[in-house]
């Protein structure tokens, strides 16, 4: 195998009863052994490019074509869908250890939506081509994407049955949960990926003002604080899993 050298550059939704969602992170359903995927493609000779974003800066736009994998190394990535209304909505966000752009493994010829960096963000870009031999060629790696984007499909029903069914407040809470990375071993408080309340509440599915409502009231009861940014506390499941 020819190692390929890698770069880096720089570029510019009601019931009578609650319905339960998990607010654990994403695991593997597969109970496969851990695959520690940004080693293996730092080290693995896989033809790749790095590049890093400034905060707000486009990674890529709606309509661009789907001719890559990318798999965020640091930061955080916002994904956006803007509709022919010209309404837009946010639809993820993403972190460490995430993949995005890969529906054009399974065909899809354009970027469904558009991603921008929330941080300074550093992604490992992966040509389609090359992907595709990988997965090919690399069981593990196989593995691991196929694990990755069943919990990913789950998450996505998820979203839409909480949507669906649960109340503002209730959604709020295990937004927050999500975003804070709940269910990772990093401590008992973690910090919230810094972005506006309106697209807070477009991830949610309500307004501005409920949002704000609903932030003081966490914050009132200890669930949050916003010194030195937003933090989520564990108590804030009791939210999650309880009208």
């Amino acid at each position: 195998m020819v190692r390929a050298k890698s770069s880096t550059r720089r570029r510019r939704s009601h019931a009578a009863r609650p319905v339960e969602v998990s607010v654990s992170a994403a695991t593997d359903p597969t109970g496969l052994p851990p695959f520690e995927v940004d080693q293996f493609l730092d080290s693995s000779g896989v033809a790749r490019s790095i590049v890093e974003y400034r905060p707000a800066e486009v990674i890529f736009r709606q309509g661009d074509p789907c001719d890559s994998v990318l798999y965020v190394k640091k930061g955080g990535v916002k994904i956006s869908v803007l509709a022919k209304t010209g309404k837009q909505a946010v639809v993820a966000m993403l972190g460490p250890g995430d993949f995005l752009g890969q529906e054009g493994l399974a065909g899809q010829p354009v970027r469904m939506g558009s991603a921008s960096a929330i941080t300074s963000t550093t992604i490992l870009i992966v040509e389609q081509p090359e992907m595709l031999r990988l997965l090919h060629e690399e069981h593990a790696m196989a593995d691991r994407l196929m694990s990755y984007l069943l919990a990913r499909t789950i998450r996505v029903e998820e979203e839409l049955v909480d949507r669906l069914f649960n109340s503002t407040e209730r959604r709020l809470a295990r937004k927050l949960l999500l975003l804070a990375r709940y269910g990772r071993p990093d401590g008992p408080v973690r910090a919230v990926p810094q972005f506006s309340q309106e697209t807070l509440a477009e991830m949610v599915g309500t307004t501005r003002s409920r949002v704000n409502f609903f932030i003081k009231k966490f914050e009132r009861l200890g669930f949050i604080t916003r010194k030195n940014g937003l933090r989520v506390n564990n108590s804030l499941l009791t939210v999650a899993l309880h009208d």
